[in-house]
């Protein structure tokens, strides 16, 4: 019932077709760094793909985001879960992390640790948006784009991204900063969003759209 332990595969880094034709800009856009709990990433041997290429461009979406004054936000789930607000997650996947003995293993992996200035949202549910003041605080940063990150890709990073998508903000799934499952589950999460939802941008579309639209701000700033 738990998540099983889960295998290999080479992180997908091609562009893809996109029914929307959105570009990510810094000035709209706020970086979510969904579920990079060590619990999630213990179900993967992390010394081989796709969690290298995950967490490289992970760091390299942050240090951008850094550097163009977009905020960033983290999604944890607590280690203690009582069995109500747990509730159907038990059916699905028993205690998860709230698990004796799992509970150690509740923090962000070290080389993503949260800095004091990001923000840590408590994870209750598949979607960041769920019992999280995520939609409110977005709004009142003027931000309505998100750009999602993490694990795993077909579940928690998927119904974030449908869920911003119905609270009118555009979501980006990024497809080499996110590990799933399987390649299989990863693929279909990329190709949900791209046709139905959002946008799948691939880290280095990403990180040129924003350097333009930084561009474009600053060049603004002189001219006004």
């Amino acid at each position: 019932m738990s998540i099983p332990s889960l295998p290999t595969y080479t992180m997908p880094d091609a562009p893809v077709d996109n029914r929307a034709h959105w570009a990510p800009d810094a000035r709209r856009a706020a970086l979510l760094i969904h579920d990079m709990q060590d619990y999630f990433l213990g179900k993967y041997d992390v010394a081989q793909a796709p969690i290298p290429a995950l967490i490289t461009a992970i760091t390299r979406l942050r240090a951008r985001c850094d550097a163009l004054g977009i905020p960033v936000f983290y999604t944890a789930q607590p280690p203690v879960q009582p069995a109500a607000d747990r509730a159907l997650l038990n059916d699905f996947w028993g205690p998860g992390l709230t698990a004796p003995g799992q509970q150690a293993q509740a923090g962000i992996v070290a080389a993503l640790s949260p800095r004091p200035h990001d923000t840590v949202l408590t994870k209750w549910r598949y979607s960041a948006f769920q019992r999280s003041d995520l939609r409110a605080r977005l709004a009142g940063l003027g931000r309505d784009q998100l750009l999602i990150t993490g694990v795993y890709a077909h579940i928690g990073c998927l119904s974030t991204a449908l869920d911003a998508f119905m609270q009118d903000v555009q979501p980006f799934l990024l497809i080499d900063a996110c590990a799933d499952f399987s390649l299989a589950d990863h693929q279909m999460a990329i190709r949900h969003v791209a046709q139905r939802c959002g946008m799948s941008l691939t880290t280095a579309e990403t990180l040129a759209a924003l350097e333009h639209s930084g561009q474009q701000a600053a060049a603004q700033e002189i001219h006004a």
